[in-house]
């Protein structure tokens, strides 16, 4: 009887040392979750992949949306920002800013007609013989008013006609394999390069 309840015991000794081995391993391994969570390639919430939860592991993430974020900031840092000038000089005529470039304007028509994101051997759409024509359409300056964060100024308006020709070529391979070639596709694109004029005696080093 005594030697029974000393095995009993004893083995209830053991199970209750495996428990608590096992709540340090499983503290341990709540401890090491924040650690985990800052490494790796993780998404954040809300953004343009979608509301995707954050992951400790890394992820694998499609070329595509490195050369959207690449090509968003591309605009932003040379297209997108409105410059300002200083004053318009008494007796001379306010000139506008440099034409489009061909870069700005195969760009703005790749918004209108994408030819990136094919699919090899099903469809295929391209884009050669490029040529272009820029033709300033209009170029006036506003009466001075305040704006916001600026202060008083005046909005320089420049206009550009952008006429695009190219040979428009298409490749289906599916259902019916066929290519298409359009020697004489023309496009035309609308570009404003708007900026603004200080108006008064302006310091050139406050200028923004």
């Amino acid at each position: 009887m005594h030697a029974s309840a000393r095995r009993r015991s004893s083995s209830e000794g053991g199970n209750s040392l495996m428990s608590n081995a096992q709540l340090k391993s499983l503290l341990l391994v709540l401890a090491s979750l924040p650690l985990a969570a800052s490494m790796g390639c993780m998404f954040p919430l809300n953004t343009e992949f979608g509301p995707i939860i954050k992951v400790p592991w890394p992820v694998p993430v499609s070329p595509y949306f490195q050369k959207r974020h690449e090509d968003k900031f591309w605009v932003n840092e040379r297209y997108a920002r409105v410059p300002i000038l200083g004053p318009i000089t008494s007796g001379g005529a306010p000139k506008a800013l440099d034409p489009p470039s061909p870069d700005e304007v195969m760009r703005a028509m790749e918004k209108v007609h994408p030819v990136a994101g094919n699919v090899p051997l099903l469809y295929e759409k391209l884009r050669n013989n490029v040529r272009m024509t820029v033709e300033p359409i209009a170029d006036y300056v506003d009466p001075p008013r305040v704006y916001p964060l600026i202060g008083p100024a005046q909005l320089h308006h420049a206009h550009y006609k952008c006429t695009v020709y190219y040979t428009d070529i298409t490749h289906d391979g599916w259902p019916l394999p066929r290519t298409t070639v359009d020697e004489d596709a023309r496009e035309v694109i609308y570009i404003d390069h708007n900026h603004f004029h200080m108006v008064g005696n302006v310091d050139a080093d406050m200028i923004p």
